[in-house]
């Protein structure tokens, strides 16, 4: 008789099986690894040492290395005294199980990976390379993404704070190009008593939209918002409780609006791949001499014809008399803020994987984590990565069921 089968006697009495139950696994100690960046104007950091702070006094051991938090203005001491060990070699902090970045894997990063390391950081697709993700494959490597990363109500937390961050900074950057000191038209953003109010044209109503409309609204600007999702432009009015001019992109009002503006902004953002142009080169000649665009969807190849990137060294330049504001990755320059919204994100979830045992535990009933995860264990399990890079592709679902 085989013991794994319920036996029936012959007087039929029977037996209950037992019933297993998923048991709740041990608790583990993590061992975080966070390394300076050195990509392109990336100043954040993904964990504040408050944060650090935290996660140390739940028994997880942090290693930062030196001078990671110092373009956001956080010491060397902000994390020793948080608990951190501050390593001076590279090496030592790629050394740990879980790696948190706030830029993607870079090149010069991948000699350093470990066998079946876990990392959490951004892909950034326009610029990811084929030979990385193959690597981080060969290393066996589980990854997570900050875009694709979802929280309890189905939302993208890291995205949507970057994006109002975005937004918010947008009317600021607008306004310091207007104004004479940089050679603008020297117009004040907003409006006061008596004058005309600064007429700001937003192009997406999307998370960007939304705060850049916000702060243009409440420093007395007049906003209007064009958008081809209707869902999207009933969703803004909702959110703002009042009444907004909103348009559908279409080409005659657009290029007709942009012609007196004084700040135009593209918030377009695309499911996958470039953004569309929806201003041409056309359009900006007609639009006044010393008005200021300034194009968020950069980061995806920009919706304005006359875009291109410029760097925070020099943010902008001028093509037919309007200064174009086009540099990628805004929130970074805003480094300690994002970073502090990076790290209220992360530092929860780290305590859940510690608590859970380890990432390949908590994605096995926490499946909202299971869309932000990329690599699981070396294998690809995001759809839009494979039929890019033309690369195989693993359902992760099934790979985490065959793991039980």
């Amino acid at each position: 008789m085989s013991s794994g089968k319920p036996y029936i006697s012959s007087s039929i009495n029977y037996e209950t099986l037992e019933e297993t139950l998923d048991i709740k696994p041990q608790t583990s100690s993590l061992f975080i690894g966070i390394p300076k960046e050195e990509a392109f104007q990336e100043n954040r950091i993904a964990l504040t040492p408050d944060s650090v702070a935290v996660l140390v006094s739940n028994g997880h051991r942090v290693v930062v290395e030196h001078r990671a938090g110092e373009g956001a203005h956080f010491s060397d001491k902000d994390y020793s005294e948080a608990g951190a060990k501050i390593a001076y070699d590279k090496k030592e902090v790629f050394e740990c199980d879980l790696l948190i970045k706030s830029a993607p894997v870079s090149d010069q990063e991948l000699d350093h990976l470990k066998v079946n390391q876990t990392i959490i950081s951004p892909i950034h697709l326009p610029v990811m390379k084929t030979h990385i993700l193959e690597k981080m494959m060969e290393k066996r490597i589980t990854a997570l993404s900050f875009e694709n990363l979802k929280d309890d109500s189905g939302h993208n937390p890291i995205v949507r704070s970057m994006s109002e961050i975005a937004g918010s900074a947008v009317m600021l950057i607008a306004g310091q190009y207007l104004g004479s000191a940089n050679n603008g038209k020297g117009v004040l953003l907003g409006g006061i008593s008596g004058i005309p109010p600064t007429k700001v044209i937003i192009i997406g109503a999307g998370i960007v939209g939304e705060y850049a409309a916000r702060t243009a609204l409440a420093v007395g600007a007049s906003v209007k918002i064009f958008d081809n999702n209707i869902y999207k432009l009933k969703r803004l009015q909702n959110n703002m409780g009042a009444r907004l001019w909103t348009s559908v992109i279409e080409p005659k009002i657009l290029a007709k609006q942009l012609k007196t503006c004084d700040v135009a902004v593209g918030a377009l953002s695309s499911a996958g791949g470039r953004t569309p142009i929806v201003v041409t080169e056309e359009m900006v000649s007609q639009m006044r001499t010393g008005s200021v665009v300034v194009d968020v969807s950069i980061d995806r190849g920009g919706c304005f014809e006359t875009s291109e990137i410029t760097s925070h060294e020099k943010p902008i330049v001028t093509k037919y008399g309007v200064i174009h504001y086009c540099v990628p990755n805004i929130p970074s320059g805003f480094a300690r803020t994002a970073s502090q919204a990076v790290s209220n994100v992360l530092m929860p979830l780290l305590l859940e994987i510690g608590d859970e045992g380890g990432l390949e535990k908590l994605v096995w009933h926490k499946f909202n984590i299971r869309t932000g995860i990329y690599l699981f264990k070396g294998s690809l399990t995001n759809i839009h990565l494979s039929q890019r890079f033309n690369l195989k592709y693993t359902d992760l679902n099934l790979l985490i069921a065959s793991q039980r």
